[in-house]
């Protein structure tokens, strides 16, 4: 267990690698190409820079990538070129290094062993030390993508044999990586020994899937399998599924909370996990710890929407409809010159009138990072004709960065890191302000757990190595 290193420079963490992604990898299904897109399609909230597709038949592999979403950079035509019964495809999106094509996954090469591709999800923790000292051994990288790294380590093992070049190369990573492979028409699956990201596996028809989420599945007409588990690496061939010898054990498995809390969809499972059922969990116990006398409950759509159930059902406070969403705004957007700073939000959120005019209002939300559209909205409920607002939040006060993959600001930019609870409640403007305790929220989830809580605790499992010794990221990108 790694304590937050409180000596890193904030520039330092400005630079880090920081990104969510989302894999999916289908073998032994005609027209695999087709099913991956789909599966992309429902996890496009896991990565909106890039989206990439590579197919795979006896003839060789077919590779198309581009920037934007998954519906923009793919159309019929280029899926119809991309043939064959095997297929690994990536959504990407990063905050740090720049929307780059160069860094849109699969990567592939051909080396020794016939055509390597790769896709990942995660951050290794370690890329920058072991890509210094590839480069120092006379390795070229062509992108600023740390998932380049795990390419390099396969292609230049000096063992014999795929499996135990892959086995060589994932045993000298830390960090988070989930990661679809393949070589030649074999794929491989494989987890870090911490479990940090999630990665499933399926069946369709007589061929298998592998993706980051059981929502892939059931737009695929996909059927869910197992978990793919911690440190396990399989190996799908045709009809054949193997598990080789797992990876080194790294101590307790660890998957991230945080997945559960915001990140992954509500309709899928992951870890055995009802994401819905775990978010309801979480507003409960919400409610049991910090009560409101309140007349209506209210969600920030959508990733919310179940703890405010939650909140409801606990306390007998009806839910309503208060907030809508605008489904259609993108990542970025042009501010007029003369709009308010509030834009941002009111482009996203609007309140509903009838529903909060003259009401005292609860407000339920996932977490609270920076606090800058959590102050937005309660602006716009109160001049809604709100008479009370009341904040509460289903997981803990972030105080610290993630290295394992998921988008995080630097401590300074974290609200929970800066200001007591009671200045957060000032800040936002409202009349209480409540956070879900550390042990309410892993109380909700026990019978799944343990799981990663760093970005709530401080406390890492797995090493910081590249931070710890001081090293800047330079133009190094995260993988994913």
């Amino acid at each position: 267990m790694t304590r937050f290193p409180e000596t890193v420079s904030s520039a330092t963490l400005d630079d880090r690698p920081r990104e969510e992604c989302g894999v999916v990898g289908i073998s032994g299904v005609d027209n695999a190409a087709e099913l991956v897109f789909l599966g992309l399609y429902a996890l496009q909230h896991r990565g909106q820079e890039s989206a990439g597709i590579v197919s795979i038949s006896p003839e060789g592999s077919r590779t198309h990538k581009g920037l934007g979403l998954v519906a923009d950079v793919f159309d019929a035509q280029k899926l119809r070129q991309l043939q064959g019964s095997t297929a690994i495809g990536h959504v990407r999106y990063s905050t740090a290094g720049g929307s780059r094509l160069q860094n849109a996954q699969p990567f592939g090469v051909r080396y020794s062993e016939g055509n390597l591709v790769i896709a990942h999800n995660g951050n290794l923790t370690n890329a920058i030390d072991m890509r210094s000292r590839l480069v120092k051994e006379g390795t070229i990288f062509q992108t600023t993508s740390d998932s380049e790294v795990i390419v390099h380590l396969i292609a230049r093992s000096r063992h014999h044999g795929v499996d135990t070049q892959i086995d060589d190369a994932l045993s000298q990573l830390e960090g988070a990586f989930s990661l679809v492979m393949a070589v030649g028409e074999t794929l491989y699956a494989v987890r870090d020994p911490h479990g940090f990201r999630p990665l499933l596996l399926g069946r369709k028809g007589r061929g298998h899937v592998v993706a980051s989420e059981s929502c892939a599945f059931d737009i695929m007409g996909a059927h869910y399998v197992r978990d793919i588990e911690p440190a396990e690496v399989i190996k799908i061939r045709g009809r054949s599924v193997e598990s080789l010898r797992p990876l080194a054990p790294a101590g307790r498995p660890a998957p991230c909370i945080f997945e559960l809390v915001y990140f992954a969809r509500p309709d899928s499972r992951i870890w055995g996990v009802s994401v819905d059922r775990a978010r309801r969990a979480f507003g409960r116990q919400l409610a049991r710890e910090h009560p409101a006398d309140a007349d209506a409950v209210i969600s920030v759509p959508d990733s919310a929407n179940s703890a405010a159930l939650g909140f409801s059902k606990e306390s007998g406070i009806p839910f309503e409809l208060g907030l809508l969403r605008n489904h259609y705004v993108g990542r970025t957007f042009i501010k007029p010159s003369q709009a308010d700073r509030d834009f941002g939000a009111r482009m996203k959120y609007n309140p509903v009138r009838e529903v909060v005019a003259g009401k005292r209002i609860v407000v339920v939300d996932d977490s609270l990072i920076r606090g800058t559209t959590s102050k937005s909205l309660v602006k716009f409920i109160r001049e809604a004709g709100a008479r009370e607002v009341h904040f509460r939040i289903a997981s803990p006060p972030v105080r610290f960065p993630c290295f394992y993959g998921i988008d995080m600001p630097s401590q300074e930019e974290l609200i929970g890191a800066r200001l007591s609870v009671d200045e957060i409640r000032a800040a936002l403007g409202v009349n209480s302000l409540g956070y879900l305790s550390l042990e309410g929220m892993e109380l909700a989830v026990a019978e799944s757990g343990p799981y990663c809580n760093a970005c709530f605790s401080g406390d890492y499992t797995a090493p910081l190595v590249d931070v710890e010794r001081g090293l800047a990221p330079g133009n190094v990108a995260p993988g994913c």
